[in-house]
């Protein structure tokens, strides 16, 4: 079983964040994943490729869970959505 803390060090240990967010959707039982990622990896990416990014960067973890939503933004982006 996957928990909230292992996805986010993982995140952190291989994606460079400047800001996560994981909700557990599942209800405790780590099978439906949330995330948002803010990183600067993700500059000149499209969305597909920062999926393929993280999927990659995440895909022991990821193959243990039934549903995992991200929401990947680099840091340009991520200030321009809080200004709103």
């Amino acid at each position: 079983m996957v928990n909230a803390q292992q996805l986010e060090l993982l995140i952190q240990n291989t994606l460079e964040p400047t800001h996560i967010e994981i909700q557990d959707m599942s209800g405790g039982c780590g099978q439906n994943f949330e995330v948002i990622i803010v990183s600067p990896l993700f500059e000149g990416k499209s969305t597909l490729a920062r999926h393929r990014l993280v999927n990659h960067k995440l895909q022991e973890v990821i193959k243990d869970i039934h549903a995992f939503t991200q929401k990947c933004y680099s840091p340009a982006q991520w200030e321009a959505l809080q200004a709103k």
